[in-house]
């Protein structure tokens, strides 16, 4: 038997918080609006529903670090919503001394998705992504430029533009769950490929799933997740 949306998310929040049997309980904050968005301890935590073609996704949130979506979105290609936790940050590439993140996820086994980092630099005129783990038909913007090693983990780079910022997607050889990513590192490589100066700044480091499709509904949850900088 399919359970009813509503039944599932609550399903979703009790396994999550390691909670069973007759009592219900709540997480702090959830919403199935488009563009909802929660304010936690200097994050930003997005619902983040922009594609088209979309279907139902609620998000709900014990705190920055601990959040998840129950997305059903229709087995079809686009992107429809990329769920994150955000922090800002608005600070040079010159002036950090460092900026690392780590995080731990459980994501469904079918479906087509990234776990991905989306980091904004010069207000939203350059964006890198760090492709954690993928699943299904999808793919970085671009095409594919070198290969590296840095901060902590290997890459297909992938050099493009989505027709209004750059982008550089750093593919992971091998999906992960659960990693720490020297952010910083990251940064100075592009900067010492002259693809952009250090004096610009990042804007923000968001860390979510870009969901292309999930149908019947499926759970992504974010168990850990900070930035320090």
């Amino acid at each position: 038997m399919r359970l009813p949306r509503a039944a599932v998310v609550l399903v979703a929040l009790l396994a999550t918080l390691g909670l069973g049997g007759g009592t219900a309980y709540a997480a702090a904050w959830s919403s199935s609006e488009k563009f909802a968005t929660w304010s936690d301890n200097g994050y930003l935590v997005r619902n983040n529903i922009w594609g088209s073609g979309v279907g139902s996704q609620t998000i709900w949130a014990n705190s920055y670090s601990g959040w998840g979506v129950w997305a059903d979105h229709p087995d079809t290609g686009g992107v429809k919503s990329y769920p994150h936790s955000a922090r800002p940050i608005d600070e040079r590439i010159s002036e950090m001394d460092t900026l690392t993140s780590e995080f731990d996820v459980s994501v469904p086994e079918g479906g087509a998705y990234a776990t991905s980092y989306d980091i904004w630099v010069d207000d939203h005129g350059y964006e890198i992504m760090l492709w954690m783990n993928q699943h299904g038909p999808v793919g970085p913007i671009g095409s594919r430029v070198d290969t590296t090693e840095v901060g902590g983990h290997t890459w297909d780079v992938h050099r493009g533009s989505n027709g209004y910022n750059e982008v550089f997607s750093f593919v992971r050889h091998g999906d992960t769950n659960a990693a720490t990513v020297d952010i910083k590192a990251v940064l100075d490589w592009i900067v010492q490929q002259g693809w952009f100066s250090a004096e610009e700044s990042v804007h923000e480091v968001q860390f979510g799933f870009e969901i292309t499709s999930s149908p019947g509904g499926m759970d992504f949850v974010s168990n850990r997740y900070s930035v320090t900088s």
